[in-house]
């Protein structure tokens, strides 16, 4: 079996599994909480605008 095949498997068990006893929400929420707390939303949202406010026709006229 090639590698990546192993991989995707593997992956696919963990999530599986994640889901079966409720993990994956419970590592999403932390993660997500993580995120916010750090400012990395904040961040991502300042550097978003930056972005569009450089694209020509953005409603920035």
């Amino acid at each position: 079996m090639v590698a990546n095949e192993q991989d995707a498997q593997m992956r696919a068990a963990i999530k599986q599994r994640l889901v079966e006893t409720g993990e994956r929400e419970c590592l999403k929420e932390l993660l997500r909480a993580k995120l916010i707390e750090c400012g990395w939303k904040d961040q991502l949202k300042a550097h978003c605008k930056e972005l569009f406010s450089l694209l020509p026709n953005c409603g920035n006229d």
